[in-house]
């Protein structure tokens, strides 16, 4: 069974490869290094440069390297950025997916695994979201998810060999390897190791919101729990195993961001107070998510608490300054 990783030299995408071939299975890496890194790609796995928009491209690497699986990261994922650039934003997001999906469909491949995003949910109403909160996407990015979760269901219905799940995760942090971090320039924890690298104090925008310290609540997963789901997904697809359209990869218990900031002057060693700013608009107070229904499926937890998140985060972020 060989299994191409779309977006697999990405942050994400790198842990989800490495997972999948330490658990056995043969690995394909497709990546344009837009904001992947092929050094993140390990020695020894098969790496193509290429983009998921480029029919060509993507039906020479599964016809050359007789995929059986696709396991599809690449996209833009930047939710801020995406409201400045909606066009970019689809072209890559649901054009990848669809000329994806035609290549798999025209060569039958029978399996097909998609990350998708918590921001299809948007700014939920309950404390917890499951996979029953209903979808209100609130940027381009939220909305190319959700089509592209669609388009996945459609095209499996018409299609139905085409055995398939998506895997909706929040906030994504931590390292597994000490040579792939994140690099993200909007993300939380790149955004904070910057700061305190350079010597600069982190801020945080509101601490008056209604939660238990006043600063936003988020769900938190540790990178390495997102790449043992998709393992756990791959395998399930692999034996034939029913899955659900989705599943939620939160933890059940979110973080603030002052508990964050408190972690990662434990974690750094680096003593400071957070800067304390106006709220940031359209910010919710708390998302936090259930992850039952893909631990009765997937047999899947969360199994990182924060400090080992920042610990794990900061450590791969040292090592990439060091070299």
């Amino acid at each position: 069974m060989t299994w191409l990783v779309t977006g697999g030299a990405g942050y994400i995408g790198a842990h989800v490869a490495r997972a999948l071939e330490d658990g056995g299975l043969d690995v394909v890496v497709l990546d344009d290094l837009s904001s992947g890194h092929d050094d993140f790609v390990r020695p020894g796995t098969t790496f193509v440069q290429g983009s998921v928009v480029d029919a060509e491209a993507v039906r020479e690497t599964l016809e050359e390297y007789a995929v059986t699986g696709v396991v599809h990261l690449a996209g833009f994922k930047y939710a801020g950025v995406s409201v400045e650039r909606p066009l970019h934003t689809y072209q890559l997001n649901v054009t990848g997916m669809q000329v994806l999906l035609e290549q798999v469909v025209d060569l039958g491949i029978g399996r097909f695994l998609f990350s998708s995003s918590a921001a299809v949910y948007g700014t939920p109403d309950v404390e917890v979201v499951t996979e029953q909160t209903p979808t209100r996407p609130e940027s381009p990015y939220g909305e190319t998810k959700l089509v592209g979760e669609w388009l996945l269901h459609d095209v499996a219905r018409a299609n139905p060999p085409l055995a398939h799940t998506s895997l909706r995760y929040f906030n994504v942090v931590g390292s597994g390897y000490p040579d792939v971090y994140d690099t993200s320039p909007h993300n939380l924890f790149p955004l904070v190791l910057r700061t305190l690298t350079e010597g600069r104090t982190p801020v945080v925008r509101g601490t008056d919101y209604p939660t238990s310290d006043g600063s936003c609540v988020r769900d938190y997963v540790h990178v390495a729990d997102v790449a043992a789901a998709h393992l756990a997904a791959a395998r399930a697809l692999d034996a034939g195993t029913p899955l659900e359209p989705v599943y939620n990869l939160g933890s059940g218990d979110g973080v603030s961001v002052l508990q964050i900031m408190a972690a990662m002057a434990r974690g750094t060693g680096i003593a400071f107070e957070p800067e304390i700013a106006d709220r940031r608009p359209g910010d919710p107070a708390r998302i936090v998510a259930s992850g039952e229904l893909a631990a009765r499926d997937l047999g899947w937890a969360s199994t990182h608490d924060l400090d080992d998140c920042v610990r794990t985060a900061w450590a791969a972020w040292s090592a990439a300054a060091r070299r």
